[in-house]
């Protein structure tokens, strides 16, 4: 895999992953709230790399990308961030898939630079909208309970309320060896950094009535973060999407059962 450094919005450096075919069409995979790219580890070394060029991002404030005190409010960074992926890798209309928050940044950069430069959209257990009674209304209470201490400075509130998160992403108890690995880049995003992703309110509700390009919206079953019910949500505003309730699934349905995830992304690639 190579690894990539490239200038986002406001300046900040940002760091990508790239491998698969240089020739195939691209991916960029977008990941949810205190993660980092190694959360798309199934797709990044799956079968997938043979036919697609597949590009795994550090979001602002995550993984090995700048972790600036200010500027997680500002929707046109975030956009500048996924042109910046863009334009810098030189990805001929890429298909955005988002994981939980993901699908907000997707969103942000949908609504400053439109849908010309990709293809199609993959939202992956997502939030389309925040800081409203509506926006939470989609989150568990068991999630909801686990917020403020993300925010907390007291490691070890911290790490046990981020141990509890990651639990709760997945259908299945994980091994000891990627539960670490997770709970590593987790608490490697620091709370002020959570906090402010928690601290933006919008919705894209006059958005996604207006998106042409196809979307696959794919959603565990079993989600205990983001209700699966949402997906009701989703399609008002989307009435042409293709959905994908996975069996089995949890949150994060690209690691439960990443054969059929990858599966479902490759049939939904090769419509376009």
């Amino acid at each position: 895999m190579k690894s990539h450094k490239i200038t986002g919005g406001g300046g900040i450096q940002l760091h990508l992953v790239e491998t698969g075919n240089s020739r195939g069409r691209p991916i960029i995979f977008i990941h949810g709230f205190s993660q980092c790219w190694r959360a798309w580890s199934r797709q990044m070394s799956s079968d997938l790399a043979d036919d697609y060029r597949l590009v795994a991002m550090d979001i602002r404030g995550h993984g090995l990308s700048d972790k600036p005190r200010q500027g997680y409010a500002d929707s046109s960074l975030w956009a500048d961030a996924v042109n910046a992926a863009i334009q810098a890798l030189r990805l001929d209309h890429p298909i955005l898939c988002g994981w939980s928050y993901g699908p907000l940044v997707i969103l942000d950069y949908i609504r400053h630079y439109g849908e010309d430069s990709i293809s199609g959209v993959n939202f992956v257990g997502a939030v389309t909208k925040l800081g409203s009674d509506e926006a939470t209304s989609v989150l568990t209470p068991e999630f909801l309970s686990l917020v403020p201490g993300f925010f907390a400075t007291d490691v070890e509130e911290s790490v046990r309320s981020l141990e509890s998160l990651l639990r709760m992403c997945l259908a299945q108890e994980p091994s000891a060896e990627d539960l670490y690995l997770m709970l590593g880049y987790n608490v490697s995003v620091p709370p002020y950094v959570r906090q402010a992703l928690f601290s933006r309110a919008f919705d894209n509700d006059d958005l996604l009535p207006k998106i042409r390009k196809p979307v696959l919206i794919t959603h565990g079953a079993n989600d205990a973060v983001v209700k699966p019910g949402t997906v009701e949500q989703h399609m008002a505003g989307l009435a042409h999407a293709q959905i994908q309730m996975m069996a089995n699934a949890g949150h994060a349905p690209f690691w439960d059962d990443a054969a059929t995830f990858n599966q479902r992304l490759r049939a939904f690639s090769e419509s376009l």
